[in-house]
């Protein structure tokens, strides 16, 4: 779909690919155990659908590091959580299974990012790195749009009670509780909530949630594998 005028997002599910059981079908994680093969065919098909000239896979490492970039990093990615650009038709990718994408616009800069921000990359503020590294590049978070991709919801990411005062110590949006009354953290608040306070005005969600929605991979559901948000220039 597109996010903004000249810049498209899309969100992959588990269907269409070459993966076997137990990664059926469509799995896009390198390191998820899968056969390599099936990985790269299954990523090759995602850019022939789309119809870009490469994707950008990262190696998440659930920080805060940022990069820019102008080709895919190949076979030895650096570990970065967040990538942006300025090329048209070139692709970037958050890979989850749980862990929101965050792809994020400025249309007018003609330039897009995308970052993975799980809960230890959320506590680290990944999503607003992205938009600092981004606005050091000559575009403006006031005319920014972003999406924030499926991930664990706050019905149903059930943390120790430990766990959710210290996130919510340093992000009090992502305090939450289960629907079975437990604590919960809500990641999708807290990355809304950074953006917000980076400038973002345009905050859009895909809101399903990965333990509730069988298409989507999910690491709490023991569903192996990892789908993606991606966000690329026309």
């Amino acid at each position: 779909m597109e996010l903004v005028p000249g810049v498209h997002v899309a969100v992959t599910d588990r269907h269409g690919g070459v993966s076997e059981p137990p990664y059926g079908t469509r799995n896009l994680g390198g390191l998820t155990g899968d056969d390599p093969a099936a990985v790269r065919a299954n990523r090759a098909g995602v850019a022939a659908e789309l119809g870009v000239r490469a994707i950008v896979f990262m190696r998440q490492v659930h920080g805060a590091e940022v990069a820019y970039v102008s080709e895919p990093f190949g076979e030895d990615a650096p570990p970065v959580d967040g990538v942006y650009t300025t090329e048209p038709g070139l692709a970037l990718a958050s890979l989850g299974a749980d862990c929101p994408a965050v792809l994020v616009a400025d249309p007018v800069a003609r330039m897009v990012g995308a970052a993975h921000s799980g809960r230890p990359g959320t506590e680290a503020g990944v999503a607003a790195a992205l938009v600092a590294a981004m606005a050091d590049k000559g575009a403006d978070p006031h005319r920014m749009a972003a999406l924030i991709g499926p991930g664990a919801c706050g019905r149903c990411y059930e943390v120790p009670a430990e766990l959710r005062a210290h996130v919510a110590a340093k992000i009090p949006e992502t305090s939450s509780t289960t629907s079975w009354n437990t604590p919960a953290l809500d990641l999708r608040a807290g990355i809304e909530a950074q953006l917000r306070a980076a400038g973002v005005p345009d905050v859009r969600h895909d809101a399903r949630c990965t333990l509730e929605s069988d298409e989507l991979y999910s690491h709490r559901r023991q569903s192996p594998g990892r789908f993606a948000g991606l966000i690329w220039l026309t």
